[in-house]
């Protein structure tokens, strides 16, 4: 596996040359890297029109994660996701419909609600059956066939994993929304290593299909990834620097094979419309090496990784410790039943040294790569073990219930706003999301009449202030 971007920067980089160009740092050294940090100069390719050596390491990418089309991103999923919104916008106008509906689950990353709102896409959302909070929406096939059978969408939009580690049967979802000429767009952005973590079975099995379910039993030797584009997602996006070894901004916009033409032919529009002309080139050359990692020794790394992860799993149950989530290298602690909320968790790990990826009322959530040590691991491992058992927290979830729309989301993010107190926002209407990644996922939908629930479920996330249409409600 060759690695054309950053064997083009270093060879940049050691002429030596004359920089009449930006950036402004000229490759003077003061953090250590700004030598390596260059623009879109003669042979350096430009990303979204590329046919050089971006195209090259984009056309790497793609080999290895099994797909039609593989595009870079530096500005992290947000963008991709930006992207596919505006693809299935495009898909849906070729099919005569001036309005995109996608039927979407309901923990949905911010991002997908403004996209939303800004290309004025009819979004029905899907709430899942479990009470597992703000971040977990399961959703089975079932769920998705009941609502492409009431709204017939031009797409489904999952997300999976979520952040408490739930992966969907993406194979018989997207088996599903294909029988019923309907495409499966998944937010992957914390599953791009599941490429490395396999299942033995087959991709596209809907258990509804008896012949599908033939095909199934006959290539149940077959080793696939857990990727979604290898169970027949049409879209997804991947946050390469969430759980591959990429710097913090570095994502994937995958097309697969079975994908519309459409979407192969106009996804480096659908990016350049919304990123920025000036992509960070530092970020590509980490997309770039990391071709050569995952094409050498990654995939045996994560596979003893996730081995190590599932002994430490297996002591932490012993101990006592809920867990939650199928995912390999995250580990969901569903603290409550231990004696504590995620936030007091988190601290207690904090005294430690110990910074975790996320927590909350009700959960604490740790994510782990290759390239964690296993000294930390051991660490992390004595922290939680030696933390005192307490009585159990008797306390409900709030549920995330479907809210009421008043005026569209769009309306509601072009309208004048002001910002008042979670006290004052009852009966108000939700100008924009009021949470902060993470989680990035919104307690209530723009344009919606924020109710006691509503107010309720903030209060108990910790979200003081809201941003609220000036004069409604």
């Amino acid at each position: 596996m060759n690695t054309p971007i950053c064997d083009f920067v270093n060879e940049y980089k050691d002429k030596h040359a004359v920089r009449m160009h930006m950036p402004g740092h000229k490759g003077v050294n003061v953090l250590g890297i700004e030598e390596l940090d260059i623009t879109e100069i003669e042979g350096a390719d430009v990303l979204y029109h590329a046919d050089g050596i971006i195209k090259e390491s984009e056309d790497n990418a793609s080999r290895i994660f099994g797909t039609e089309k593989t595009l870079y991103s530096t500005e992290g999923s947000s963008l991709c996701i930006r992207a596919m919104l505006y693809l299935v916008s495009m898909y849906a106008r070729t099919n005569g419909r001036t309005t995109a509906h996608i039927a979407a689950g309901r923990n949905a990353h911010k991002t997908f609600i403004t996209a939303a709102a800004l290309l004025d896409i009819d979004v029905k959302w899907l709430y899942s059956s479990d009470n597992a909070g703000l971040v977990s929406c399961k959703l089975t096939a079932e769920d998705i066939e009941s609502a492409i059978a009431e709204d017939a969408p031009d797409a489904v939009y999952i997300t999976s994993p979520d952040y408490l580690g739930n992966i969907a049967d993406i194979g018989r979802i997207a088996a599903i929304c294909h029988r019923h000429g309907c495409l499966l767009i998944v937010d992957n952005a914390h599953g791009a290593y599941l490429k490395f973590i396999y299942n033995e079975t087959a991709a596209g099995t809907d258990t509804v299909n008896a012949a599908e379910n033939e095909a199934a039993a006959k290539s149940a030797e077959l080793k696939l990834s857990r990727h979604p584009i290898d169970h027949g997602a049409d879209m997804c996006c991947d946050s390469a620097h969430k759980t591959l070894p990429v710097l913090t901004g570095g994502a994937y916009l995958h097309i697969s094979e079975h994908a519309s033409e459409l979407f192969r032919s106009a996804a480096e529009q659908a990016l350049a419309m919304f990123a920025s002309t000036s992509p960070s080139y530092l970020i590509m050359q980490s997309l770039d090496m990391a071709n050569k990692l995952m094409s050498e020794e990654y995939p045996k790394l994560c596979a003893a990784i996730a081995v190590r992860i599932a002994g430490l799993k297996a002591k932490l149950r012993t101990a006592g410790y809920e867990l939650i989530g199928d995912e390999a290298l995250k580990l969901c602690i569903a603290s409550k039943s231990f004696g504590y909320r995620g936030t007091e968790l988190a601290d207690k790990l904090l005294e430690q040294n110990i910074y975790i990826e996320f927590s909350d009322p009700d959960y604490a959530v740790m994510m782990f790569t290759p390239f964690s040590t296993a000294a930390d691991i051991d660490l992390l491992e004595q922290a939680l073990l030696n933390i005192e058992r307490r009585k159990a927290i008797d306390e409900a979830i709030p549920q995330i219930h479907e809210g009421t729309a008043l005026m569209s989301a769009m309306d509601a993010l072009m309208s004048e706003s002001e910002l008042v107190t979670v006290n004052d926002a009852c009966g108000r209407i939700l100008a924009e999301p009021g949470v902060s990644c993470p989680p990035a996922v919104p307690v209530a939908v723009c344009g919606e009449r924020l109710d006691e629930h509503s107010i309720a479920c903030f209060k108990y996330y910790g979200i003081e202030k809201l941003r609220v249409v000036c004069g409604l409600g």
